[in-house]
């Protein structure tokens, strides 16, 4: 596991609702679980409105995961959001789940800023960029 003192974690149960029929966390879960990892560390550090600013918002533009082992119904688990890299209109995170030391999913993800009416690029606010920026600046 990382032990990055920028990386952010968040823990999750798994829920039935999270869970196929066999009690598998079903494979699209873990975007939401990372999607909720993302917005807390925005809660963390100032931010109570992570997903929509005024006139901005944060899209997700690329992403990808390697599935590595399967999380299960009433299982404890991590989620890590770590910044890769940065400007004033996209950042990249890498994230991960963990079920104690133990790897399961591994991601990248990529977020745009946008503008809210015209879903155009649109640089974030200055201290946004920088509260995220200082927080990891040993990771980027």
């Amino acid at each position: 596991m990382t032990n990055s003192l920028a990386e952010f974690r968040l823990p999750i149960r798994v829920y039935v609702e999270d869970t196929d029929a066999g009690g598998i966390v079903f494979y699209a879960n873990y975007l939401k679980f990372m999607e909720r990892a993302r917005t807390e560390l925005m809660r963390s550090l100032g931010f109570d409105k992570p997903a929509l600013f005024d006139d901005m918002q944060f899209v997700v533009t690329d992403v990808s995961l390697k599935y590595r082992s399967p999380a299960m119904l009433d299982d404890q688990i991590w989620v890590t959001a770590v910044l890769s890299k940065a400007s004033r209109v996209s950042f990249e995170m890498a994230q991960q789940v963990y079920r104690g030391d133990e790897l399961l999913v591994e991601g990248w993800v990529k977020v745009a800023c946008v503008n809210s009416a015209t879903k155009r690029p649109q640089g974030m606010p200055k201290n946004m960029f920088n509260a995220l920026t200082e927080h990891f600046k040993n990771s980027i």
